[in-house]
Order: structure tokens, then C-alpha cells, then sequence
């Protein structure tokens, strides 16, 4: 029997609707789990920004430059999986609305739904995460709580990670949610088989753990713990201008959260098992064990990103 490598690598994934998106350095294929049974995988050329753009490969900048190829890919991803996911299903009589919303926008009316989902849910979270724990600490020093000023920062921080805990909390007891989350999980633990030197295969992948440092779960902890830091160093109480400022500075906590998630995944010590932990705790939440027809959807999608020169293997 050959010897195992235990390898890191650049691919990464997203769960989808019924389905994964695996990125790697040269190809990003979707896999969809169609009404019929089947499996659909489509694949197109992986586009970043800093391939076009080499001063966005440079770090603290990379870290923007990821989010926004990981939204816009990841958008476009989403948008394909939902549409195959109910393909061949029979449709419903639509309403007097929604043949306004087909007259207007034609093919395109996909896009634009998902666009009016994606503005109203930033706009959500601005108003969750950044304007209602200052209003909420503001509110608590007009009770009486004038010592608490110093530490305003440590406790917007855990309440946004308190809201951000319970919003995932809540999406998990959704049903179609929870597949999404099922399918989360066997995204990684079909890039933990992969990274592990083994053969592709439900039972290989199947025993494998759920938890990845470089999850876009620990991605978002690491940003809101390091947003605690930040607001420390901004002296504004009032919430619109405190929000404003912190919205500022996300581009600064994003390339550093980027660094430190990074680093995770490619070193295995004790600072870095530190800094990884809380993320990997709240993956608890944001995966699921998936049954052998998700990891079969992981499996097909990670097939079609692995080069062959090995271009993907991170260098530690």
C-alpha cells in the first residue's frame, strides 16, 4: 500500500442550494443534485481579481479581494444551483406579480431577486450588527451605566457575536437550511479526505471531521473578534456615526482576518489551535453531518478542480 501525504491545499468551497461549489486554482465546478436523481456539474475558469490586478495579492489587500471574488462567485454559484435544483419540476400557476416581475425583467428576473435579497440582507446587518449594540449600550449608560464606557467595545463585540450566534442558530432549524448545512459539512470533509492523501470516495470521505480552519464560518468569528480591537480605538458613541466609522474600517479587519485565517490553515499549533478555536466551535452550528448523496454532489465537484500539477498545494 502506498504511503499517504498529508497535503494542504488552495480549494475551497461553498455550499449551495442542493449542491457545492468547489474553487480551485485554475477551474470552479458546481455540483447540483437534480430533481431526477442525477448529478449536474458544470464547470468555468476560476477568474480572481488579483490575477487581473496584482497589487490585490498583496497582503492585508488580498483579504477584500477574496471577499469580493467569493461573493461574486459565490453569488453567481448560488444563483445557478437554485435554478437546476427545481429543473424539470412541474410549476405552479404563476401570480398576477410575478408575471409583472417576467414582462419587466425577462430572463434576468433571477438576478435581480437574488440582488434585492443580497441589498436588504447587508442592509439587515448593518442595522444588527453595527447600529443595535451601540444603540443597545447607549441605552444601558442612560440607565445608570456610565462605568460601563470603557468597555463599550467588549460588549458590542459579544453582542454582535451573541446575534450572529443565534441568526445561524435559528437559519439551522429550517429545513431546506439544513441541508445547506449538510452540504457544508461534506464540503469539508471531502477537502479533509483530499488533503489527506486518500482516494475520493463516500466511505474514505464519510469519516472524515466536519470542521475546517479555513471555513468561512472562522473567517467571520475571527472579524468580529478582531472587531472588538478596533472599537476600542474609536471614541464615537453616537450609532450612526460609530457605525459609519466601523464601516470604514471593515476593509482593515478583513485583510486582517484574512492573514490570521490563513495562517490557520496552514500551520497546526498552539496559537494558532487558539485562534481557530471559537470558529471551529460555531461550525457546530454551520454544519451538518451529510448523508452519501451530499458527499457524492462534494465528491463530483472536487473531482473537476484538482489539477494535475499540483498547482493547488499550499507551501508551508
Amino acid at each position: 500500500m502506498a504511503e499517504k501525504t498529508k497535503i494542504i491545499t488552495s480549494i475551497g468551497g461553498q455550499a449551495l442550494v442542493e449542491g457545492i461549489m468547489m474553487r480551485g486554482p485554475k477551474v470552479t465546478a458546481v455540483g447540483v443534485r437534480k430533481p431526477d436523481g442525477s448529478i449536474d456539474v458544470s464547470e468555468q475558469p476560476t477568474q480572481n481579481l488579483k490575477d487581473r490586478y496584482p497589487i490585490l495579492g498583496w497582503p492585508i489587500i488580498r483579504g477584500t479581494a477574496a471577499m469580493i471574488d467569493s461573493l461574486r462567485i459565490g453569488f453567481k454559484a448560488l444563483n445557478e444551483s437554485a435554478e437546476k435544483s427545481v429543473e424539470g419540476l412541474e410549476e405552479e400557476e404563476p401570480s398576477r406579480f410575478e408575471k409583472w416581475l417576467d414582462r419587466v425583467f425577462g430572463e434576468k428576473i433571477m438576478n435581480v431577486i437574488m440582488g434585492i435579497a443580497m441589498v436588504l440582507g447587508l442592509a439587515v446587518a448593518v442595522v444588527l450588527f453595527f447600529m443595535l449594540p451601540t444603540w443597545l449600550v447607549n441605552l444601558i449608560k442612560m440607565g445608570g451605566g456610565e462605568g460601563l464606557e470603557p468597555w463599550r467595545s467588549l460588549i458590542e463585540g459579544v453582542m454582535r457575536i451573541a446575534i450572529f450566534i443565534g441568526y445561524v442558530a435559528l437559519c439551522g432549524l429550517q429545513p431546506d437550511l439544513r441541508r445547506t448545512f449538510q452540504y457544508h459539512g461534506a464540503e469539508h470533509k471531502t477537502i479533509f479526505c483530499y488533503e489527506n492523501g486518500e482516494e475520493l470516495t463516500v466511505e474514505n470521505v464519510r469519516r472524515h471531521i466536519r470542521f475546517h480552519p479555513r471555513c468561512g464560518t472562522s473567517f467571520m468569528v475571527i472579524m468580529l473578534g478582531l472587531g472588538i480591537v478596533v472599537g476600542f480605538f474609536i471614541p464615537f458613541t453616537n450609532p450612526l456615526l460609530r457605525t459609519f466609522v466601523k464601516l470604514l474600517c471593515i476593509p482593515l479587519v478583513m485583510g486582517l482576518g484574512y492573514e490570521l485565517i490563513r495562517l490557520c490553515g496552514r500551520r497546526d499549533n498552539r496559537l494558532t489551535r487558539i485562534i481557530a478555536a471559537p470558529g471551529l466551535w460555531v461550525q457546530r452550528i454551520t454544519t451538518k453531518e451529510p448523508d452519501d448523496s451530499m458527499i457524492e454532489v462534494a465528491i463530483a465537484a472536487m473531482e473537476k478542480v484538482i489539477p494535475e500539477n499540483g498547482e493547488d498545494q499550499v507551501k508551508v
